[in-house]
């Protein structure tokens, strides 16, 4: 999929143990339909859903490792 030659491509980062850093203005639907607006030039969205302030990133995961899972642990095995 490309950009369309008027708007270029969205550019979304990726923060190993870290949020997704999305170039802004970033316009966010949560699954029960609510709407969230940054305007920020960069948007760091959170993965670990720890932060007080889903869907955006407070840093929280910086506070405690992210516990890993079963399925984590198998990828690359085998």
């Amino acid at each position: 999929m490309s950009a369309s030659p008027d708007r270029a491509a969205t550019r979304v980062s990726v923060v190993p143990g870290g949020p997704l850093l999305v170039e802004g203005p970033v316009e966010v639907i949560l699954p029960d339909g609510a709407r969230r607006l940054s305007e920020r030039p960069v948007v760091a969205l959170c993965v670990c859903r720890r932060s007080r302030i889903y869907p955006f990133c407070d840093t929280s995961h910086r506070r405690r490792g992210r516990a890993c899972r079963e399925s984590d642990r198998d990828v690359g095995e085998g």
